[in-house]
């Protein structure tokens, strides 16, 4: 098994939403290296979740890092607004806005940490030619929109063609690109997805549909 460091961002999108900064804060405590905050338009997705307000008004409740997800299109109006919020790491799909390039420019520049999300028929390719602007890239083993859904095999292919490319961006010189994993992760999944190159793992339902969040951590850690 890889000896990477592991982190675990639960998603809050499984979350009771009438008790979100409770969830929030309960999470932490139990153990979460980050909060996964998925950010949906209704439009780009099919499906609507909760946006700048929203997030601003958790950041006061913990203070791990939140990875923000933007399921958005256009999303590069929106950068500042999630930025200002409190985003550490804002994360967008290259399919939605023109110049990838320049939204993670942008990202960068409003001094967050960027990603980019590469959907289950999205090719590797997509980030080859911005990899020195990505601090991390996230593979969606489900099509996004909704939680609860069944982890598509087919990704570990990717994340394992990502690793390589990743390994050897850092050999030359490049710096570190996390590699994270969205959609189905459980227990029985985590150990595939880290074996194929992952080193974090998003669990939405695995942690907030469980009657112990520190339990449904620990063993999604241990098993990974």
């Amino acid at each position: 098994m890889p000896s990477r460091p592991i982190r675990i961002a639960p998603s809050l999108l499984a979350a009771d939403f009438a008790r979100l900064g409770e969830e929030a804060r309960a999470v932490a405590a139990a153990g979460a290296d980050w909060l996964h905050l998925d950010i949906m338009d209704g439009h780009f997705v099919p499906n609507i979740s909760f946006g700048p307000v929203v997030v601003k008004a958790l950041r006061g409740q913990v203070d791990i890092p939140f990875d923000v997800h933007l399921m958005i299109a256009p999303a590069d109006p929106y950068l500042a607004a999630f930025a200002e919020a409190g985003a550490d790491l804002i994360s967008v799909h290259p399919e939605a806005g023109p110049h990838l390039h320049r939204t993670l420019q942008t990202i960068r520049g409003l001094g967050k940490q960027a990603g980019v999300v590469l959907n289950p028929a999205t090719p590797v390719s997509a980030v080859e030619t911005v990899l020195d602007l990505c601090d991390l890239i996230l593979v969606m083993s489900v099509n996004p929109g909704f939680g609860g859904q069944s982890f598509l095999e087919s990704q570990l292919g990717k994340i394992a063609s990502l690793r390589q490319m990743i390994d050897a961006h850092v050999a030359r010189g490049g710096q570190p690109v996390a590699l994270e994993v969205d959609g189905g992760v459980t227990a029985r999944t985590a150990a595939r997805c880290i074996e194929a190159g992952a080193d974090v793992l998003v669990a939405g339902t695995a942690v907030f549909g469980a009657a112990d969040y520190a339990r449904a951590i620990a063993d999604i850690r241990s098993a990974a």
